[in-house]
């Protein structure tokens, strides 16, 4: 179904031209990204148990969810937490003792203008009201709104099961994943996606599972300096991913063996989600660690086909499978198919597969220049986005170890796995540029980075980024670049509204074709917004919503440099 209108639009709020930030004194001009966490009150410091054993699990937590949980228009952050290792091992003994009870927070974006009108970014604990007691050792974090009441839910990966959060409407949410039948019963999930299979206008929920895992069982290994070192993944066991399909009824059915044929047999650390055929249908891509990937391609009947190795995205051009942390799917060469990039361990180079239509990929990570500057880097969280909003999506990867850097050690660091994040500038010719230098303070930190979340969290039309650390605190990186350029903001509203492909349509210039998602990155949950980057088009523009079940609204007229809400079936 086809519908047109004119710009019939709700305003949610318009950011004032120039300059954005946290802070009444924003920074100088050359930062184009500063971490403010501190500064926000986003205050969290992760904890991952350890206590000198090297348990497996210390090193690959924790993700970040960004998502809107009441309604007010602004972005929350959800911090995934984790708990002691060891039997009979208290808190007090680990290396790096937490503070207080670890427990997973929620904190709520009190987003208010300044003195001088721009926008002024703080963050309140609110974990206590919420009713959020969640204290398993914590993964990733999943966003949607699995029962269509216009809240969006909370689905939260751990080391042994996962826990399904009911947001109840009041600033509480509810246990639900018993009666859900959610709860990935000992498995040891890390991404995963709502996504709707099946276009009934209920999301479905994709769970990547890692590997079959246990204290008793953890094994000991070596660096190659001979000193005790964490394990690599092929150490243990991949661990099956799982699919459940939503009743609609506030239950999931497990459809895993029914509907993914062959088996998806991990160990996964990436999903994402997206029509990567153009056929109208949702597709899976599924990042294995040291095993070939997955991309897992809709048959419309409610099963899936594992396309992958045919399509080119199962292996690297030289036909050997790699680490595959994180992984994003977006259009970066403005064609109108989405494209792939998967972070990497740090032998092995991170991966462009360019999508030639239809589904089809080839590895470009070399011609693109994405491929050399990620050696001796370890990528996790990474997304596609246009950080300069010059219409061309960038990337970020956050990085970190997952062995001991031994210059580190010699240094005495109690937790040697700290690395730079790394910035790439899209060129608009199929190549990119590492930027990092030139980004800002906030990309000379080092860390040992896993989950990375990216939206608007001050809504002035650049996205930003939270960043979880492993054993370390989080970090929010404040957009200072992107809104000198103008943009667009939409939130989609709707039953099809997440997945659903987004084209701006210019006087002049390519097609800007964007997604309203919510997965990718590595065990985050990005804002499911969009945000299209314009150059200095000043528009007016038209937007064309392709939502999840096959309808298409339009509207004309549209003005830029704001933020609007789209409503399915209003295009008319």
């Amino acid at each position: 179904m086809f519908r047109l209108a004119a710009a019939f639009i709700v305003v949610v709020s318009i950011a004032a031209c120039g300059r954005g930030g946290s802070e009444s004194s924003p920074p100088p001009p050359t930062e184009w990204f500063v971490e403010r966490a501190a500064a926000t009150g986003l205050d969290f410091v992760h904890f991952n148990g350890m206590s000198g054993e090297l348990y497996y699990p210390e090193i690959m937590g924790p993700g970040v969810g960004l998502f809107d949980y009441d309604n007010d228009g602004d972005l929350d952050v959800y911090l995934v937490q984790g708990q002691m290792l060891g039997a009979g091992k208290t808190a007090e003994q680990a290396m790096f003792p937490p503070r207080g009870v670890p427990r997973d927070r929620l904190f709520r974006n009190d987003l208010a203008p300044a003195a001088d009108g721009t926008p002024l970014l703080r963050f309140t604990d609110v974990t206590d009201a919420s009713g959020i007691d969640v204290r398993s050792y914590g993964m990733g974090v999943a966003t949607g709104d699995f029962d269509n009441d216009g809240r969006v839910d909370l689905y939260r990966t751990g080391l042994d099961r996962s826990v399904l959060l009911h947001n109840d409407g009041n600033g509480r949410f509810s246990d639900v994943t018993a009666r859900s039948g959610t709860a990935n019963a000992g498995g040891w999930g890390v991404s995963a996606s709502f996504v709707d299979i099946d276009r009934d206008g209920w999301l479905d929920l994709y769970v990547g599972n890692y590997l079959f895992y246990s204290l008793d069982g953890d094994l000991d290994c070596l660096a190659a300096s001979g000193q005790p070192d964490y394990c690599p993944p092929n150490s243990y066991r991949p661990q099956p991913d799982r699919l459940y399909r939503n009743r609609g009824d506030g239950t999931f059915a497990d459809v895993t063996r029914a509907a993914l044929t062959g088996g998806a047999d991990g160990p996964a650390l990436g999903v994402s989600t997206a029509d990567f055929d153009g056929d109208g249908w949702m597709d899976i891509y599924v990042g294995n660690d040291g095993t070939a990937n997955q991309l897992w391609i809709n048959q419309r009947n409610g099963t899936f086909k594992d396309a992958a190795l045919l399509a080119g995205a199962a292996v690297n051009a030289a036909g050997n499978a790699e680490a595959s942390m994180g992984i994003d799917a977006g259009d970066f060469d403005n064609d109108g198919d989405d494209d792939l990039f998967v972070t990497n361990w740090l032998a092995q180079m991170n991966i462009l597969y360019v999508n030639l239509g239809g589904g089809l990929f080839e590895d470009r990570k070399a011609v693109s220049g994405l491929g050399p500057p990620s050696l001796a880097k370890t990528g996790f969280g990474t997304a596609w986005f246009d950080y300069d909003n010059d219409t061309w999506l960038d990337l970020l990867a956050v990085n970190g170890s997952v062995s001991t850097i031994e210059a580190q050690a010699r240094a005495k660091d109690p937790f040697p796995l700290k690395m730079r994040n790394t910035l790439y500038r899209n060129l608009g010719n199929g190549r990119f540029e590492d930027v990092t230098a030139r980004a800002g303070s906030g990309l000379e930190l080092a860390d040992v980075s896993r989950g990375a979340a990216f939206g608007d969290l001050d809504n002035d039309g650049d996205i930003d980024v939270v960043v979880g650390t492993a054993s370390g605190p989080a970090r929010v990186l404040i957009n200072n670049a992107g809104n000198r350029n103008r943009w667009l903001g939409l939130r989609l509203e709707g039953r099809h509204g997440l997945g659903a492909r987004v084209a701006v349509v210019r006087a002049s210039g390519p097609v800007l074709w964007r997604r309203a998602r919510a997965d990718g990155s590595y065990a985050s949950a990005n804002d499911p917004r969009v945000i299209v980057g314009l150059g200095g088009d000043a528009g007016p523009v038209m937007v064309r919503v392709q939502w999840t079940n096959g309808d298409t609204d339009e509207w004309t007229n549209v003005a830029v440099d704001r933020w609007m809400t789209l409503r399915e079936g209003e295009g008319r």
